[in-house]
């Protein structure tokens, strides 16, 4: 006889946190791709991408400001949300990428040393997503 699925186990009082801020940043971000951030956000897209980069900086303000909202509004659904998130950071690094090595200034990154060490702090938005949600697997022991 099959047996009902467990709930997620709750997260911290921290991660609850972390989640909460993340959420509203990425609200935030896809906001700005949407307004006062578009033309800095056009530096980010690679010039190899066969889209016109003004599309690319919109679709993706409109999925931040779906995952900021989904990691707002539901928490059952936070594990998944935190997994697509980070997936979501992983696509977007060529965009990183493609900033440092075009030269391309935007954010104040004007150099290539800010624009190099910016890389840094990608995988730590993938941890981010995925230890807020309480995607992360936990050790059991």
């Amino acid at each position: 006889m099959p047996h009902a699925p467990t709930a997620d186990p709750p997260t911290s009082a921290a991660q609850t946190a972390a989640r909460v801020l993340l959420g509203s940043a990425m609200v935030l971000a896809g906001t700005s791709h949407l307004t006062f951030a578009r033309d800095d956000f056009q530096a980010q897209v690679p010039v190899w991408l066969p889209l016109n980069k003004d599309f690319v900086v919109l679709a993706s303000g409109v999925v931040e400001i779906g995952l900021g909202a989904a990691l707002l509004a539901l928490p059952r659904e936070r594990r998944t949300v935190g997994w697509v998130l980070a997936a979501f950071y992983v696509a977007i690094f060529p965009g990183n990428i493609s900033q440092y090595l075009s030269h391309q200034s935007a954010f104040g990154l004007d150099t290539d040393q800010k624009r190099f060490v910016r890389l840094f702090f990608q995988p730590v938005l993938v941890l981010w997503a995925l230890w807020s949600t309480g995607a992360w697997p936990r050790r059991r022991g």
